[in-house]
C-alpha cells in the first residue's frame, strides 16, 4: 500500500506529524510513505527514515506569482509527479483548503479531518472519508488519531517517539557541553528580550557550557553579535543550511529557544529543550517531548533567565538520570 502524506507547512507543524508516521511504521509495516511538503521543509521531512519520495511544492511563492507561466508549469509537473505515483490513499494531515487542493492532485482517495475536526471546515469536502478528531488535543495527538483512524489501528499514545535523529551535517569547531540559543521567531511579540539572551549565556557559561547561537536574517544577526559581544565564549554559526544547523542542535547538551520550529526539532530529536513562550498558547501546539518543557509568561510578567535556566538543570538532570 502507498500512502501519500500532505502537510506543507508550517516546520513546527512538519515535526509534529513525525510521531504519527512512527505510529504507523510499528502498525502498518506493509504501507509505505511519500509527502508532499513546502520545499523549505524538505530537508526536515527527509529525516525520518520511513519518508521515501519527497514531493515539494511552493504555494507561498505561486500565491505571490499566480500569474507566471512558471507558477503554472510548476504546479502542472507536481500533479503529473503524484499521479505517476498511483497512491492508494493520501491523508491530508494539515486540514486546510490548500492543502486538500494539493491532496486532490494526486487522483487518489483522500482522508482527512471532518468539518468539525479540520482547521478549515471547508476543506473536509475535498476528502473521501474523514474522521472526527477533538480540536481540544494537542496537534501531534490529533495527527495520530488521524491516522490511526485512516490506517486500521489505534495509536500507544502512552508513548511519544519522533523517529528522527540529528542529520550529519557540518559540525567543525563545536563540541564539550554546548547550549543551542534559538532567538529566532516569526513576531516580534514571540522574541525574548536581548538582554534576557545575554543572561541566559552568562549563566550557561557559569555551568561550564558553551553557548551557540545562529541567525538567518540582520535582525537575528543583531540579536546573535550582541550576544557574543557580552558574552565572548558564545560561538556564532554564520547563516547556514538546515541541515547543518539541525546537525549542530542534535549534537547539543541543551537547547533554549523561543516559539520557532528548530526548537520543535531540538524536542523531537529527545534533547534536554526549554521553550520560551511569550505570545502565544502552548498548550496544543508546544514542543513535545520526553526531556521538553515549555514556560509561558503569565499575563504582565515575565519569563526570567534564572528560571529558564532552573528548569534546564532539572531536564538536564533527567535524562541523565534516563540514560538516553
Amino acid at each position: 500500500m502507498k500512502v501519500l502524506i500532505v502537510k506543507t507547512s508550517s516546520m513546527g507543524d512538519v515535526i509534529h506529524t513525525f510521531p504519527a508516521v512512527e505510529d504507523a511504521r510499528r502498525n502498518r509495516p506493509d504501507i509505505s510513505f511519500d509527502w508532499c511538503v513546502e520545499d523549505a521543509f524538505a530537508g526536515i521531512v527527509a529525516l525520518h527514515p520511513a519518508i521515501g519520495r519527497i514531493h515539494t511544492v511552493a504555494i507561498r511563492r505561486w500565491r505571490k506569482q499566480i500569474f507566471d507561466s512558471g507558477t503554472w508549469s510548476e504546479a502542472a509537473a507536481l500533479r503529473r509527479a503524484l499521479r505517476a505515483r498511483r497512491y492508494d490513499l493520501v491523508i491530508d494531515a494539515q486540514g486546510l483548503l490548500k492543502s486538500a487542493l494539493v491532496a486532490k492532485q494526486a487522483a487518489a482517495p483522500i482522508a482527512g479531518f471532518d468539518r468539525s475536526s479540520a482547521r478549515e471546515p471547508k476543506a473536509a469536502l475535498f476528502y473521501d472519508v474523514s474522521y472526527a478528531v477533538r480540536r481540544d488535543l494537542h496537534a501531534i495527538e490529533r495527527t495520530r488519531r488521524l491516522f490511526g483512524l485512516a490506517l486500521g489501528y489505534e495509536p500507544d499514545l502512552a508513548t511519544l517517539e519522533s523517529g528522527i535523529g540529528p542529520p550529519p551535517g557540518n559540525v567543525a569547531g563545536i563540541g564539550g557541553k554546548t547550549a543551542f540559543l534559538l532567538h529566532g521567531t516569526s513576531r516580534e511579540d514571540k522574541k525574548w528580550p536581548v538582554g534576557d539572551w545575554i543572561e541566559i549565556a552568562r549563566l550557561l557559561v557559569d555551568k561550564k557550557m558553551t553557548p551557540v547561537t545562529t541567525w538567518s536574517n540582520a535582525p537575528e544577526k543583531a540579536v546573535a553579535d550582541a550576544i557574543a559581544k557580552a558574552v565572548p565564549s558564545t560561538i556564532v554559526v554564520p547563516r547556514s543550511p538546515l541541515a547543518d544547523i539541525a546537525a549542530i542542535i542534535g549534537r547539543s547538551t541543551l537547547v533554549i529557544g523561543a516559539d520557532t520550529g528548530l526548537t520543535h526539532l531540538a524536542s523531537a530529536f529527545s534533547l534536554p529543550t526549554v521553550a520560551v513562550f511569550l505570545a502565544t498558547e502552548p498548550g496544543l501546539t508546544g514542543p513535545r517531548g520526553p526531556h521538553a518543557s515549555t514556560l509561558l509568561a503569565a499575563p504582565g510578567e515575565r519569563v526570567t533567565p534564572a528560571v529558564v535556566m532552573a528548569e534546564a538543570e532539572k531536564l538536564m538532570a533527567l535524562k541523565s538520570q534516563s540514560g538516553m
